[in-house]
């Protein structure tokens, strides 16, 4: 299959793996078809790095976004500072706390479940149906339940304190974590 509009072309291998190939390489059949798309011969394939999933950049100390995190019982855990933008599941991984994400943030699970003071949770967006339909399947679901994999941050959470559940329930498997 032809994927790409250059001198190198790319094609689709079994087990979605990608070859590069120049024209001369090509079959006829697959020169024709080429040609049939009106595929340049001069250009150059230009490409930039895809962002990977959990690719978080810490901030300069002072500058980020302080988030609290807290145990159950109330005990702080760590106080980190992130970038706008991070999701809470992704820099509790960062920061090695304790925060499963068994689905990685395919909002699938209610594993990165937390309960935010209502101040900012009420500076959030309305949840939508999939994060609802999660947290449904959440174990100690409060009124201000939100999963971390869905909450974005942005200035205005600067001092939010994250408390984890006393469990969770994985549907997966009991005690998956993934690594990342």
């Amino acid at each position: 299959m032809l994927a790409s509009h250059s001198k190198t072309l790319l094609f689709r291998l079994p087990k979605l793996e990608c070859s590069t190939r120049s024209l001369s390489q090509l079959s006829l059949r697959q020169r024709q078809s080429a040609a049939r798309w009106n595929i340049p011969r001069a250009r150059n394939i230009h490409s930039s790095p895809c962002l990977r999933h959990g690719n978080i950049t810490r901030p300069e100390p002072g500058t980020g976004i302080k988030i609290h995190f807290k145990d159950s019982k109330g005990t702080l855990l760590k106080t980190i500072e992130a970038n706008e933008g991070d999701d809470l599941l992704s820099i509790a991984h960062e920061h090695d706390i304790d925060l499963e994400g068994a689905c990685e943030g395919s909002v699938a699970c209610s594993t990165c479940h937390v309960i935010l003071p209502p101040e900012y949770y009420d500076i959030l967006p309305e949840p939508d149906d999939d994060e609802n339909d999660m947290l449904d399947m959440a174990f100690a679901l409060t009124d201000t339940s939100r999963l971390g994999c869905q909450v974005k941050l942005t200035r205005e959470l600067d001092g939010m304190t994250a408390t984890l559940p006393s469990a969770t329930r994985n549907m997966f498997v009991d005690g998956h974590k993934p690594s990342h």
